[in-house]
């Protein structure tokens, strides 16, 4: 059975800077994708990032493109999510999920718990 694990978020100042870690059971970090998703207080949840697992193809949504990174080591069984130049908002609760299938697209089965970011000086 997969789980997935996700951890890092915190409370940082604008423009600072943190690193979320899901770490990843029962799967294969090179077979599959897998995808960060936020949700803010009274929001609708977002999708963030994706990295496919056969080609480590990316994906970032508009909010995050050239200030987030999604990466992962296979080693450790773990995927990234490198989040630079932080603004208020950008707090949410961030998530990491995949659906078994190496695609960005559809729907999504498997999700972490969330970790909460706070943007905030």
């Amino acid at each position: 059975q997969v789980q997935l694990q996700a951890s890092g978020g915190g409370l940082v100042q604008p423009g600072g800077s943190l690193r979320l870690s899901c770490i990843v059971s029962g799967a294969t970090l090179d077979y599959y994708a897998f995808g960060w998703f936020r949700q803010a207080p009274g929001k609708a949840r977002e999708a963030i990032s994706c990295i496919t697992g056969s080609d480590s193809s990316t994906m970032y949504s508009h909010s995050a493109e050239g200030r987030f990174t999604i990466s992962r080591d296979n080693a450790k069984n773990t995927v990234y999510l490198q989040m630079n130049s932080l603004q208020p908002e950008d707090t949410a609760a961030y998530y990491c999920a995949t659906d078994l299938r190496d695609s960005c697209s559809g729907g999504w089965a498997y999700w972490g718990q969330g970790t909460l970011v706070t943007v905030s000086s």
